[in-house]
């Protein structure tokens, strides 16, 4: 997909939307579908994604559970560029670790470049 084009699949805009509510484990039921047709670093940025939804859901029941897929995440992501489609992905892993040291105490935020800044990554 070229430029920012997963925020604009409706899955991605449901996920964004869930995220914000702190609906970490109906994140990954939205982009799960659309993972499942994806290749290519768009397929590792949505697992990526997904399995940090689901550290943040397991870390409310489970810290070391959240942190395995934390972990795991890390695999996914650490070879895409800092901002791809659209999404500040180092920001997004900040976001996500920091939530997790303090005990969820803070929601992390799911971080977009502006629309200015989208165009190729």
């Amino acid at each position: 997909m070229k430029g920012s084009a997963l925020l604009e699949t409706p899955e991605y805009l449901e996920a964004i939307r869930l995220w914000s509510m702190g609906a970490f484990w109906e994140v990954h039921e939205a982009l799960e579908p659309l993972w499942l047709e994806l290749s290519g670093p768009e397929r590792e940025l949505t697992h990526g994604i997904i399995l940090l939804a689901a550290a943040l859901h397991k870390a409310r029941t489970n810290p070391k559970g959240g942190w395995r897929n934390f972990a795991k995440a890390l695999k996914h992501l650490e070879n895409l560029p800092q901002a791809y489609q659209g999404i500040q992905v180092a920001v997004l892993i900040e976001e996500v670790r920091r939530a997790l040291q303090e005990g969820l105490r803070t929601h992390p935020n799911f971080p977009l470049k502006s629309s200015a800044s989208r165009n190729n990554t």
